[in-house]
Order: C-alpha cells, then structure tokens, then sequence
C-alpha cells in the first residue's frame, strides 16, 4: 500500500456557533436542533482523532451568524500556496467565504477566485485522486457536480489550477457532495458511494480507481464516504463490520469518531476539514500547466 501524498494538515472551525438555523439539505430540519455541548465533545473527539493518526491541525475562528463556517471543506480548494475560494450557491452560506479569504490570505496563500458566477463549493466537491508512487495514473481532480457545482466551474478551475478532472454528476440529493461518495484511501484505492452517482458516474470512477472499496446502501446514507485518511488511519463517522474488514485487510487502521451532532446538517468528519497539503503540481507536469 503506498499511501496519499496529501491529508497530514487540516484546516478546522470550532462549533461555537453551531447549529441548524436553516434547511438546505435533506438532513437539516430547524426543528431539530443539535446539542452544543454534545457537538463540542464530538469535535475535541475528532480533534484527538486526527492528531493522533498524525495530523498536524490549523483553526479558523468561528463567527456567530455563520453556523455551517465548521464545514471547512467547502472552504475552497488547496493547491500548494494558491486557495481557490468557493461559490456557494446558497446565499445562507455565502457570508462564509471573506472569513475564508481572510484566513487564508493572512496565512500566506495566494487567493485566487473562479471566474464566473457559477456555484462551486471547494473540496467538498473536488477531491485529488493518483499520482503518487505507485499509482496507476497521473494525479486529477475527481469533482461532483448538480447539487451544489457546476461542470462550467469545474472546467474553469481545471484550466485555472492546469489540472486535468473528471466529473461525475450527483443523482440523489442525500448524496449533495462528492465526499459524500469517494474517499481516496490510498494511491489505489478508493470508497465510493454509487447509490448517488448515475451509472456513468460509476463507470468514471471505476476506470480511474484500480482498487475500488464499494459501499452498501447502509454505509452509504451513514456518510461512511465522509471520512478522513491520515497515512494508514481511516478517521470515520461509523464503520460496518464488512467495511472494516475490508479496510483492515488493505493495511488501513480505522478509527470512528462519531459525529452524530454534525450529521443533523449534513456533515461528517470530511465536511469538518480542509487538506492544506495538497499539492497538484505533478499534475501540471503531466498536461504541461502553469
């Protein structure tokens, strides 16, 4: 198993301000409201998680009025030194993004938005997939569109970033993201989620993944997708005892830090971070980019 080459550092956001204070996905009822005490706890739990996997961990002050600032994956997009902010296409979230910036900028990134005005919601929707040694492929980009991005933003960023990506298009809206659906575990493995990829889709990312780990429906609607890989170590917000033995079997520690509290808007232990690791530049070699 050769492991990523990317998702040892992670941008997190606190819940201080968490809550569900509007409806913008199946999961999110306002009626419905998680426990703060509750979301602390399994946020310092996933925290724990990911640093003892080996994770090195950055914060991004959370701002009252902003309860969805805690899924930093949709921040935008890492690549090296460069953030790509996202477009979000509902306004609820869209007072997200001057933090974002912000951050980032003062961190030393240089911020570079998408042209255009279509919607395009960052890492939740664009995940890096090969390259590395022992890959069967050059590094691209694996990007959902329909629910929250669009193929037009996805094409612009390819040409932005000089990367190549491959699109495969969101059918259910449970499944709103793309992190919802694959997970890269190593260079070639990957979970994938079909119940919310149409067959296209499926067929994309079987030709790209040489190993894939492919999910029951009971795994899927339980955001086992959602999950964060820190060299060996799985970070996931639930385990079936036939997924884990499969990961298990290919050299992949797990490790579950529920995240019961997040599930009620949506997100679990991907949605709550950023990779600020990655690095497309192999890529670029590869299609002779930036």
């Amino acid at each position: 198993m050769t492991t990523l080459s990317w998702g040892r550092r992670y941008l997190l956001c606190r819940p201080d301000h968490f809550t569900v204070a509007y409806e913008i996905n199946p999961f999110m009822h306002v009626q419905v409201h998680p426990d703060p005490a509750a979301a602390a706890a399994q946020f310092d739990g996933l925290v724990e998680a990911l640093r003892a996997a080996g994770a090195a961990l950055e914060f991004l002050e959370p701002a009252a009025g902003l309860p969805d600032l805690v899924f930093t994956a949709n921040a935008g997009v890492v690549d090296g030194d460069v953030f790509v902010p996202s477009l979000f296409r509902h306004p609820e979230r869209q007072g997200e993004t001057p933090h974002d910036v912000a951050w980032f900028a003062a961190h030393d990134y240089r911020v570079t938005p998408l042209e255009g005005t279509e919607p395009f919601e960052g890492a939740g929707d664009v995940l890096p997939f090969g390259g590395g040694p022992g890959a069967a492929h050059g590094p691209v980009l694996v990007a959902g569109y329909r629910m929250r991005s669009t193929v037009g933003a996805h094409t612009r960023l390819a040409a932005l970033l000089g990367v190549p990506v491959r699109t495969v298009e969101l059918i259910d809206e449970r499944y709103y993201h793309v992190d919802l659906v694959f997970c890269p575990l190593d260079e070639r493995r990957a979970l994938i989620a079909p119940q919310g990829l149409d067959r296209y889709g499926c067929r994309v990312l079987e030709e790209l993944v040489p190993e894939p780990v492919w999910l029951e429906d009971d795994e899927a609607i339980s955001f086992c997708a959602n999950s964060v890989v820190v060299n060996d170590v799985v970070v996931m917000p639930s385990c079936t005892p036939r997924l884990g033995k499969i990961l298990e079997g290919a050299g992949l520690t797990v490790v579950v830090a529920p995240v019961g509290e997040f599930l009620k808007a949506g997100g679990g232990c991907r949605c709550l971070t950023l990779a600020l690791d990655v690095d497309l530049s192999a890529a670029r070699h590869a299609v002779g980019g930036r």
